[in-house]
């Protein structure tokens, strides 16, 4: 089992075993980044190797100081000039490199896959705008390439902790299992490339599923599930996942070829019969109100034809493919749902085919990681001149942002589980009860993060479903100052 996590708030320290979540299904149990972030994220830095046992202190102190205060930049978020000074050169040595940052959170989290029973990799690239920072070396081209920054590809791993009677599956987000940074240098818009001379260099699409290569895969008994987009349909992506023993669910972008009928996987599983509706609830996004959406569900199985490479044709894989279309859509509406997806898990009735949709479903979290990562961290504020040391500070913020996403989802995973009495520091308790008022529930993990997110101007009306993280990160900022003033008022040290 992955070593014990300490579940704290602030001061107080409570054992893992108190606060692990069950019923993954596997009789195993999970360790999860708890509520104390200073705490959390210096554990999971605690032991990295940066060639000096005074680098990895530093490390680890410049990591909770900025998890305290995550402002972006290194003096927006470090409390005096001389740590500022420390942490400009930690990262202006040479061993400090993003790979080295990370290595500790990503062994960390590994060990949390192999002891979970079912996990779910979530994998999709993000672009980090940086064309406000012209000053900046080593950046390449983003967008249209009219602009400057960094990608960031990133595998978040997610324990299915239990699957409800709607077959929905609720997690709790383990870490980063695996996380990639460049600078693009090639031009993204230019003369089309000869499909022989792209195949005979390095390409940008050879990271999707790469991360489960280096894995070694799940250990007997772990179920792993490698999720993404449209742009991941590529085909090497299934090869890694099979080879590895890793199931997968991938939305399909391209009309393949099948070895044994004529069409396309698109038009095979057109035409399968429906196999039941749902309805899905759609979240809001530009140009598009939140809704309801009835969706029809169809499955088949196909074998698709092996593409062509320059060392000839690729092996046949045989896939089952559900495929999720909205009916009946809005006039409004200008992109009606519409999923095909490839996949690895059964497919012999509605409730496993649903099952794979809502598990695909799933991918938001990447998404939301994203959000953490730039508007809760601040990730796009750096300084820094130099891409070698911006990059080792996006890695220690990509850290940060995990446990942000995951306060969020505890209060999900575990809403009506009463708060342990050690859980929470009683004056921190205090605060809350004076500035919100005790709930009539009592204080529970889901009650507890409501009463912080109010602090950060959650309204919560009946409407407003459960906080974002945004506010319940400025309400945790603003209890930790409140609760510190508290002490002081009292004579606490």
């Amino acid at each position: 089992m992955a070593r014990p996590a300490v579940l704290v708030f602030t001061h107080i320290y409570v054992s893992a075993d108190t606060l692990l979540l069950g019923g993954n299904g596997g009789g195993k149990k999970m360790c999860y980044p708890g509520l104390d972030n200073g705490l959390w994220v210096r554990s999971e830095f605690d032991g990295v190797d940066l060639g000096d046992k005074r680098r990895s202190k530093r490390l680890e102190k410049m990591a909770a100081a900025m998890a305290e205060n995550p402002k972006g930049s290194i003096h927006g978020s470090l409390p005096t000039w001389a740590e500022s000074k420390a942490a400009y050169r930690l990262l202006n040595s040479p061993e400090v490199t993003h790979a080295a940052v990370l290595a500790q959170h990503k062994a960390h989290t590994l060990e949390r896959c192999r002891a979970s029973a079912e996990v779910l990799l979530i994998e999709d690239t993000s672009t980090l705008n940086y064309s406000n920072h012209p000053a900046t070396k080593g950046l390449g081209r983003i967008g249209d390439d009219s602009g400057q920054g960094l990608f960031l590809h990133n595998t978040l791993a997610c324990a299915v902790e239990k699957w409800t009677a709607d077959e929905e599956p609720q997690v709790m987000a383990l870490g980063l299992f695996e996380q990639l940074c460049w600078a693009r240098t090639m031009l993204t818009i230019g003369p089309k490339e000869k499909r022989r001379d792209r195949y005979n260099r390095a390409r940008e699409s050879e990271r999707w599923a790469e991360a489960l290569v280096k894995s070694g895969g799940p250990p007997l008994g772990v179920k792993w599930t490698f999720i993404a987009d449209r742009e991941s349909d590529v085909y090497e992506a299934l090869l890694k996942c099979e080879a590895k023993g890793v199931d997968f669910i991938i939305r399909a972008n391209q009309p393949r070829a099948l070895t044994t009928q004529t069409g396309s996987v698109f038009s095979a599983v057109a035409a399968a019969p429906v196999l039941g509706c749902y309805e899905l609830e759609l979240r809001a996004r530009p140009g598009q109100k939140a809704r309801r959406a009835k969706v029809e569900v169809r499955a088949t199985r196909v074998t698709l034809s092996g593409p062509h490479r320059n060392g000839g044709r690729l092996d046949p894989i045989t896939v089952n493919v559900v495929e999720a279309r909205e009916i009946n859509a809005p006039a409004d509406v200008k992109e009606p749902i519409h999923w095909v997806l490839l996949t690895s898990w059964p497919i012999s009735n509605f409730a496993c085919a649903l099952r794979v949709i809502k598990a695909y479903a799933s991918r938001w979290l990447v998404e939301e990681f994203h959000k953490a990562l730039k508007s809760g961290v601040g990730v796009e504020k750096s300084q820094l001149e130099d891409v070698q040391r911006l990059m080792p500070l996006i890695g220690i913020l990509s850290v940060i942002a995990v446990w942000l996403l995951n306060l969020k989802l505890l209060a999900q995973a575990q809403p009506e589980t009463p708060l342990e009495e050690e859980a929470l520091p009683s004056e921190a308790l205090e605060v809350l009860t004076r500035k919100i008022g005790r709930p009539p529930s009592g204080w529970t993990y889901l009650t507890v993060v409501v009463a912080i997110a109010k602090l950060g101007g959650f309204l919560a009306r009946k409407h407003d479903g459960t906080p974002g993280w945004q506010s319940i990160w400025r309400g945790w900022q603003r209890l930790a100052l409140i609760t510190e003033g508290f002490r002081l008022a009292r004579g606490w040290s």
